[in-house]
């Protein structure tokens, strides 16, 4: 499971690219949507060890 820092790091990324104009609002919402549909179908447990597995494969590289 993602821990909370992760999506804090996220949300403060998001917001800088908003802020910046780097990212629209339209393609934030779309992906927003996308994350919440994705969520609801079978894929979501693949794509969730996906994540763990990058996560911790980054913390390895930076212990």
């Amino acid at each position: 499971m993602l821990s909370l820092s992760f999506v804090v790091v996220l949300t403060v990324i998001v917001v800088l690219l908003l802020r910046t104009g780097h990212l629209r609002i339209g393609p934030a919402l779309a992906a927003l949507l996308l994350g919440f549909c994705l969520a609801s179908t079978a894929a979501a447990p693949t794509i969730n060890h996906l994540l763990t597995a990058c996560a911790s494969a980054l913390s390895k590289l930076n212990a």
